[in-house]
């Protein structure tokens, strides 16, 4: 049963994947197997017909006007950030902050939260697996400010040494900067740990929750979490929006990222007052027509027992491991407890971007390259590798197609 804002006791996948009209297109001659959700997920009819909709009938600039449509719109826009700030468990609407996405919110974060704390020799705490949206903002900040970088590894099989993060904690920490779930390797971060860990020598937490969000239940109360940034693309979204949620004692501090239109108060010749948040850190005309999208992907996610939804990719995950484990020449790259449904592995003899194509000849849709994740690359000495990522749409038949697939491919590039 597919999620029409009622949750179900169980979860039908077939009934799921016919939601996705994409799915159903063919690719070179083939049917489409698309395994890279972890990039970007493909749309439901819900969201496609509700931004459709919306934007045919109730579009407006919003907060600005005062004629019918305007108010429609920004009614709209409003309860999207009411439907985002249930999904994370947010206490305000007003800790929610709509971004372009993970990456914007995640700099926001950098530049207005920060940056004005940072002296020489500060210290901001990362875990190799970061993806280079919550690496590359805190490089600014080394760069220009002189901050420091440190690093926490992974074990072999992926997993976070949280013990190693406890003991890099230190006076000189500002923040620690961790991914929910990485996009590489599935491992999933016990956050509730770090952020008492953190919040024990008084650091704040910021939670890269752009895989995160999709597979795993997020309550950033029950979390105590300072900061946790998503994506809406990946979470049967469209693109170009995404949130940040922020605590409000956070917020009231923050100075603005972006200046211009909406996010003042007033502004003459010689001054300028800004908003409260959220206005503060939404400047200009906001995507609208996405941000009604990402409020009906939410709702569409949540109309599924998603417990059932984990089960079900975690069953593909488990099922793809095994098959791919009997190849015998793939090395799979993170086999940490829990993790969620991502495989990546490198192929003996085979380039990733190799695979990748002949895969795609097959009609199935996978990733090849680092991923975004160079660093980590560098950790288990490698350049690239192949990576199936599982989405709610995804079955044991997709799997079978894939791995035909790369029997294929072996035979093609031996």
């Amino acid at each position: 049963m597919t999620a029409q804002g009622k949750i179900t006791a169980s979860f039908d996948a077939a009934a799921a994947r016919a939601d996705f009209p994409i799915l159903s297109r063919l690719v070179h001659g083939k049917k489409l197997v698309y395994l890279d959700s972890g990039a970007s997920a493909q749309k439901p009819r819900q969201v496609l017909d509700a931004m459709s909709e919306f934007a045919g009938t109730d579009y407006a600039n919003v907060h600005r006007g005062v004629h019918y449509l305007s108010g429609a719109a920004t009614d709209a826009y409003e309860a999207a950030r009411r439907t985002v700030q249930k999904f994370l468990g947010a206490a305000r609407e007003d800790e929610i902050i709509f971004t372009k996405g993970g990456t914007e919110a995640i700099n926001l974060v950098s530049y207005s939260f920060l940056a004005p704390k940072i002296q020489p020799g500060d210290e901001i705490l990362l875990s190799v697996m970061e993806h280079h949206s919550n690496i590359v903002p805190w490089h600014f900040l080394r760069e220009r400010q002189g901050a420091v970088l440190k690093w926490v590894d992974v074990r072999d099989d992926g997993s976070l040494d949280l013990e190693a993060l406890d003991a890099a904690i230190n006076s000189r920490t500002k923040l620690v900067a961790i991914t929910h779930m990485s996009n590489v390797l599935g491992t999933v971060t016990p956050l509730k740990d770090i952020v008492a860990r953190a919040h024990a020598k008084g650091v704040p937490v910021l939670a890269d929750g752009c895989q995160g969000a999709v597979h795993e239940l997020v309550d950033v109360q029950a979390l105590d979490i300072d900061f946790y940034a998503l994506t809406g693309h990946k979470l049967y979204g469209p693109t170009g929006i995404g949130a940040l949620y922020a605590r409000r004692a956070h917020l009231k501090a923050m100075r603005p990222f972006n200046g211009g239109g909406e996010m003042i108060r007033e502004v003459t010749r010689d001054i300028v007052t800004y908003a409260d948040a959220p206005a503060r850190f939404e400047a200009g005309t906001p995507p609208i027509i996405e941000t009604v999208g990402l409020a009906a992907a939410l709702d569409y996610l949540s109309g599924f027992d998603r417990a059932a939804v984990k089960a079900h990719e975690q069953d593909l995950y488990a099922y793809a491991r095994s098959k791919i484990g009997e190849l015998g020449w793939a090395r799979v790259i993170g086999d940490a407890p829990g993790k969620g449904a991502i495989l990546s592995f490198e192929a003996e003899g085979m380039h990733a971007h190799d695979l990748a194509t002949i895969l795609d000849r097959e009609g199935v849709a996978v990733r090849a390259g680092h991923h975004c994740a160079q660093v980590l690359m560098e950790r288990f000495g490698v350049g690239s590798t192949t990576r199936a990522s599982f989405g709610l749409y995804n079955s044991r038949a997709d799997v079978d197609v894939f791995i035909a697939g790369l029997r294929k491919a072996r035979e093609i590039l031996g």
